[in-house]
């Protein structure tokens, strides 16, 4: 299977040789060193491209703490350095800084697979230096611009249950092993690595709670109390969950209308096979009971992921008052604020735009998504 082009490719070369240290952050094994790597066997061999993979120890104690004179002996005449998994390494903000104020003629790209430690280390010491990205797994533009989107239309019951990461794209029938292993083996490992855990079994049970809860109201109190924790530990561990790009949350829209929810959060996977994975169900759509929750975790990852991609900045929510009327979606650019309901069995429950929602807010814009008409909201031209 030829290689499939990633939609981040062309924002990044367009930052190369610009002055600025490239970051790509994102969860592990969605593919950060292969967009790189790709990115580069077009260069000519004269750039001397090196990669610094800091998983490996020799690498790690070379850039740990290192001297511009030692820096100078290892970067040699490369013009073009990548450091892959740099949050392996201790200090590597300051080692990252030497690199970009001595060698001005070195084009630096660093990749992260979780902002937990990476950020802490690189924030200070590169700013005003550095452009940062994220990378996520595989989206449904990126696919469909890779085969047609006919062909990803007719995968659309795959995705919902085993998502986009890159090897389980790549490997139809062993998507449930590989699922496995990344939610068993990756899944917490920078959780675990860099932070203070007292309960790691905590942090599996939460996770579950969670993909039990896609598409709903979260009560922290709530889960305190099934994980036998307080509430501000709770508050704690989701905040490490996203940083780890496991999960990501919504906040209610509000703007004090009566009845309106104020403070109440959902929480997303970024990827529907590693929710499945985590509650290891991973049945076809047709002997589930949810697929409502499926199809609105898949529609709205899918559009974060595509606005990330594109460079496209948003503010996301939900909208819901107490008397249950709700909103699934509202994105937010540039001041302009759409409105979308998502059914994926439209024939069972006619979907309508909320009396009170339609009212109070009449030039907010509001669509239905269906399996009939989602390609447009999750793709681009």
């Amino acid at each position: 299977m030829r290689c499939v082009e990633r939609d981040l490719n062309t924002v990044i070369e367009s930052k190369i040789g610009k002055g600025k240290v490239i970051v790509i952050t994102g969860p592990r094994q969605v593919g950060k060193t292969t967009l790189l790597k790709n990115m580069v066997e077009s260069f000519p061999e004269e750039k001397h491209v090196q990669f610094w993979n800091c998983d490996e120890p020799d690498i790690r104690s070379l850039l740990a703490d290192a001297s511009s004179v030692r820096l100078k002996s290892i970067i040699g005449k490369s013009e073009f350095i990548v450091i892959d998994e740099a949050q392996r390494v201790k200090n590597i903000g300051l080692t990252i800084k030497l690199i970009h104020d001595n060698f001005p003629d070195v084009q630096l790209a660093v990749t992260g697979s979780s902002s937990l430690d990476l950020s802490n280390f690189i924030n200070e010491p590169l700013t005003g230096r550095k452009f940062e990205y994220n990378l996520f797994p595989f989206s449904s533009n990126e696919l469909a611009k890779h085969t047609t989107l006919l062909e990803e239309k007719r995968s659309l019951e795959t995705r919902l249950i085993y998502g986009f990461y890159p090897d389980v794209v790549n490997n139809p029938g062993d998507e449930k092993e590989i699922l496995s292993n990344i939610a068993g083996s990756y899944l917490y490992k920078d959780v675990f690595e860099f932070q203070d855990i007292r309960k790691p079994a905590v942090i599996e049970k939460l996770v579950q709670a969670l993909a039990l809860q896609v598409g709903c109201e979260v009560s922290f109190n709530e889960l305190g109390n099934l994980l036998g924790i307080d509430t501000v530990t709770v508050q704690r561990y989701v905040d490490l969950l996203e940083k780890a790009y496991i999960v990501f949350h919504l906040h209610s829209y509000s703007r004090n209308v009566r009845n309106e929810l104020k403070k109440s959060i959902k929480i997303y996977f970024y990827d529907n096979g590693i929710r499945n994975a985590v509650i290891s169900n991973f049945s076809p759509c047709e002997l589930r009971n949810d697929n409502g929750n499926l199809w609105e975790n898949f529609l709205i990852s899918e559009r974060i992921k595509n606005n990330i991609f594109h460079n496209i900045k948003a503010k996301y929510y939900f909208w819901r008052t107490t008397q249950k009327q709700e909103v699934d979606f509202l994105e937010e650019i540039e001041g302009k604020i759409s409105s979308w309901e998502f059914k994926y069995n439209p024939k069972k429950i006619k979907a309508r735009c909320p009396l009170t929602f339609s009212n109070n807010y009449p030039d907010i814009p509001f669509s239905v998504i269906t399996p009939d008409n989602y390609t447009d909201f999750v793709t681009s031209d």
